[in-house]
């Protein structure tokens, strides 16, 4: 069983600077399957984004995705954890910030990410969060 974030975390990153379009990463998480993109800026970490903040920050107000930028999408106020943090502390601090995704970073720099999935997945491989985890995802 794994005990460390870098046995479990998603690397490297996809990463994007903070004036990239929406639309263009919306397209980007459509083509390869992911629902969340680091947003960073000269490689140090400013924000995380993820489909649900481009629906709700952005397209449901009537903002068109090619206007707007993933800076005014993004979650900046972080929470990250280290590849060496032990993947009790990561299920800790989503339970306790009520997030599903943590960058994982050394120093500002990001490395990967570590989602709730990858966590059920490894802790409790039987249950329906892994097994909806580790399927593809939906086209």
């Amino acid at each position: 069983m794994a005990r460390k974030v870098r046995e479990v975390m998603t690397a490297p990153p996809l990463a994007v600077e903070p004036r990239t379009p929406v639309a263009e990463v919306a397209r980007t998480m459509r083509d390869d399957g992911i629902g969340a993109v680091l947003v960073t800026e000269g490689g140090t970490l400013r924000g995380l984004v993820t489909d649900r903040d481009l629906v709700v920050r952005v397209l449901s107000r009537g903002g068109n995705p090619d206007e707007h930028t993933v800076a005014e999408a993004c979650s900046e106020d972080l929470v990250s954890v280290r590849p060496e943090d032990d993947i009790g502390r990561a299920a800790a601090l989503m339970r306790d910030r009520a997030v599903r995704r943590l960058p994982v970073v050394e120093g500002s720099r990001p490395v990967g990410i570590v989602s709730l999935g990858d966590l059920a997945v490894e802790r409790d491989p039987g249950s329906a969060l892994a097994d909806i985890s580790a399927s593809d995802p939906n086209e």
